[in-house]
């Protein structure tokens, strides 16, 4: 059954737009690209995103990368297709403990956190870890990797990977892992990390629209980084409203994606001053509405000069907080004494201000 355009949560101009160059149904526009869609409706690069977002959000038909894409599950099947997926080890035992096992596949998750504290430097080591071979307790896959803000560090990430390469080949016990350390080298990490640079949000939305595509030729992928989400959503909109909806179809687009090819998705978010009662709070930028997007929201801070990881949002682990450091390695555990300290210092303190 074919569905027209005019059904669809568009603006009346646009719409317009949109019958006057011939385009009568959603399947209409299945297959265009964003500059295509411009030039032929006579579209802003913006509205033609939107127009696609909309098509892939409220159903255009068959598109893999869709939030209307996935065939009904029984609540068995979705049972048994989240025990079959592995999670991402972050290198921290005491977070991947916290996290049950790990940073989850097939839903999304975000970093929150000021400047400095760490989340790149997770987002680098995750995407060295997505790559660990089933045999070491990995799950073998590649990622692809979207820079907003140009902090992807390339000697970073050859010292992340020469760092698990390492740790890997200490671990070898039988012929299956000493051929898949054959495999797993720091030009082999570097081979399968597809880094994507985006400098606003433009060009970040028409990115995550081709990436399905993308995803079909390299089944293979299984972790996605968008660092960070907020950077290019903090400037040049007048129009909050805006914001709002493109954050919302992208939330939906991200969702999608990580369901349908079995992925984990993990963005960061930067942090924001906010009033409350006559005092200001640092919470997460982009609103309370984009709060509700993520499956899980990892919060990492300072307690004096330590750092602290907490779980503020999770399906299933909320409230955890753990202690982790930046070393030459990358992204690792503290001592065990010194995490009991902090953490129950920084409790003591949470319940004080309360």
């Amino acid at each position: 059954m074919q569905r027209s355009v005019f059904s669809l949560s568009l603006s009346p101009s646009v719409k317009r737009k949109l019958v006057n160059a011939g385009f009568q149904f959603t399947n209409d526009l299945l297959h265009l690209k964003p500059v295509q869609l411009s030039k032929e409706a006579t579209l802003s690069q913006l509205e033609a995103l939107e127009v696609l977002q909309a098509v892939r959000k409220e159903g255009g038909g068959g598109d893999e990368g869709g939030a209307g894409a996935s065939s009904s599950l029984t609540a068995l099947e979705l049972l048994q297709k989240e025990e079959e997926l592995r999670s991402i080890v972050t290198f921290s035992s005491q977070l991947d403990a916290a996290l049950g096992g790990g940073l989850p596949v097939g839903k999304t998750t975000e970093i929150c956190g000021a400047p400095g504290v760490g989340k790149t430097q997770l987002c680098l080591q995750l995407a060295v870890d997505v790559q660990v071979p089933q045999c070491f307790g990995g799950i073998g896959g590649q990622v692809v990797y979207i820079d907003t803000e140009g902090s992807f560090l390339l000697q970073r990430v050859v010292d992340i990977a020469a760092a698990a390469v390492q740790h890997c080949s200490l671990l070898v016990e039988d012929d299956e892992q000493r051929v898949a350390m054959t495999t797993f080298t720091v030009e082999t990490i570097l081979s399968n990390t597809f880094l994507v640079r985006c400098h606003d949000y433009v060009e970040l939305l028409a990115e995550l629209h081709l990436l399905p595509d993308f995803l079909s030729d390299h089944p293979r992928v299984r972790l996605l980084v968008i660092d960070s989400v907020a950077f290019p959503f903090r400037q040049h909109f007048e129009d909050l409203s805006q914001r709002t909806r493109l954050l919302n179809g992208l939330a939906q687009q991200l969702i999608a994606m990580a369901t349908s090819h079995n992925m984990a998705v993990l963005m960061t978010n930067q942090m924001t001053t906010r009033l409350r009662g006559g005092q200001s709070q640092q919470v997460p930028a982009l609103g309370e509405t984009w709060g509700h997007a993520p499956t899980s929201r990892l919060l990492l801070h300072w307690a004096g000069s330590r750092r602290l990881a907490a779980i503020f949002k999770s399906p299933d682990h909320t409230g955890a907080t753990v202690q982790y450091q930046i070393t030459s390695e990358g992204f690792r555990d503290v001592d065990q004494s010194e995490q009991t300290h902090t953490v129950q210092s920084a409790a003591s303190q949470r319940d004080t201000s309360h």
